[in-house]
């Protein structure tokens, strides 16, 4: 087994403690944080998808001492240099722009990628980078599909390196606390949990031709799904409901609710069968 360095150690604990922010748990800083950062200490960090939730991780690693925000990476030029502004008047340093996360992943300097594209760039996104020698934080879900989730673990066995990913629902206080309640054993035995969440969402408006934000370089957006008009109004966020980009809205609530009704049932796994 090779020997880890100190600077692999801080790595894989810095990452860790990241994620739990990223997720959307209380800010806490380690011991090992308190210590003053030689540079060289300080985790380059590239953050791949800044308008959605790439937000909350551009401020969980942005506000670490032992965590540097070196890229901003997003092909809507306008929100990706207005989030790089806003990490450069918090933190005292603004990290560079990009449009295309490949130049990211070409920068040696760089340890850490953090996603959170669109979904059907999750794993194309992690493998890159992956085989780049980055460390990655993946949103979730993890993958656009199981069989691209499973190429994501086989990359990450081969080349040795740390992929995570988190929920909100699970670092939160309340849930884990809940949790714990029931695993105790105080309502009784549980055999069965239903996930149930209900949300107003606007309406996804009349299909027809319509073009992508002047701001938006589509190309890249696309990235690995097939080259298609944009068929609907809303552009940002809407492609939660598009199957070619995203997973409805199984895919983007119900997993909260899913992992919260395994977790207090004490399963791990997926079933073999779906009703």
């Amino acid at each position: 087994m090779a020997q880890k360095t100190r600077r692999d150690f801080l790595e894989q604990s810095m990452l860790t403690a990241a994620a739990a922010a990223v997720a959307g748990a209380p800010t806490f800083v380690p011991a090992a944080e308190k210590q003053s950062k030689s540079p060289n200490e300080r985790l380059q960090v590239a953050v791949v998808g800044v308008r959605g939730r790439g937000q909350s991780h551009l401020s969980a690693f942005s506000r670490r001492k032992d965590t540097e925000v070196v890229a901003v990476v997003d092909p809507d030029e306008a929100i990706g240099r207005q989030r790089a502004e806003k990490v450069g008047n918090s933190s005292g340093r603004k990290p560079q722009y990009l449009k295309d996360m490949r130049k990211a992943f070409e920068d040696k300097s760089i340890d850490i990628v953090s996603i959170a594209t669109p979904n059907h760039w999750h794993a194309l996104a992690a493998i890159w980078a992956i085989q780049a020698g980055k460390d990655v934080y993946v949103e979730k879900p993890v993958s656009h599909n199981v069989s691209e989730g499973r190429r994501i673990v086989q990359a990450a066995r081969k080349y040795g390196k740390i992929v995570q990913t988190g929920t909100q629902c699970r670092s939160m206080g309340g849930t884990i606390q809940a949790i714990d309640h029931v695993h105790q054993g105080k309502i009784g035995k549980v055999s069965v949990a239903r996930g149930l969440c209900y949300k107003r969402r606007g309406s996804i408006g009349a299909r027809g031709k319509y073009k992508a934000p002047a701001s938006v370089d589509y190309s890249l957006w696309l990235g690995p799904a097939a080259e298609k008009t944009l068929s609907r109004p809303r552009f940002h966020y809407d492609w939660h409901w598009q199957w070619d980009y995203g997973n409805g809205d199984l895919g983007n609530q119900g997993i909260h609710q899913m992992d919260i009704a395994r977790w207090g049932l004490g399963v791990d796994h997926i079933g073999h069968s779906v009703f």
